[in-house]
C-alpha cells in the first residue's frame, strides 16, 4: 500500500477530504481527521474504538501493527504501509472514519 493508494480508498467514503493534520497528509470527514501518514512516510495512523482493540491488533498482527510510546494508552495505531493490504485498509479507514463523522452522516451513509 502507499499513501496515495490509501487516499483513493478513503476517498471512496462519504464526505472524506484530504487535508493536513499535526503537518503531515491526512483524511478528513467534515473537518475531523481521522487518518494521518507519520513524519517518516512509512506509517499511517488510524483511529481505534479502543486502547484494547489497539493490544489486539498489535498482538494478532505485528507485521502490520505497532505503537511507539507516543500512542500508549491511547486509542490509536500504526500501520505500516508496505505490508497493509487494501481489504485491511478498507476496514481500518471505515471503522476511523466512523469515530469522527457525524452521526447523521454515519446513519445515512448505511442505507
Amino acid at each position: 500500500m502507499k499513501w496515495e493508494r490509501l487516499v483513493k480508498l478513503g476517498l471512496e467514503l462519504a464526505e472524506v477530504e484530504e487535508g493536513v493534520w499535526f503537518r503531515t497528509p491526512a483524511l478528513k470527514v467534515r473537518g475531523q481527521s481521522f487518518v494521518r501518514l507519520k513524519e517518516d512516510g512509512k506509517d499511517v495512523v488510524f483511529l481505534l474504538d479502543s486502547v484494547d482493540e489497539q493490544e489486539a491488533l498489535i498482538e494478532a498482527q505485528p507485521v502490520i501493527y505497532h505503537i511507539t510510546d507516543h500512542y500508549r494508552g491511547y486509542p490509536a495505531v500504526l500501520a505500516r504501509l508496505g505490508k497493509l493490504g487494501a481489504a485491511e485498509c478498507r476496514l481500518r479507514l471505515a471503522q476511523s472514519w466512523r469515530r469522527k463523522a457525524p452521526r447523521a452522516l454515519v446513519k445515512s451513509a448505511r442505507t
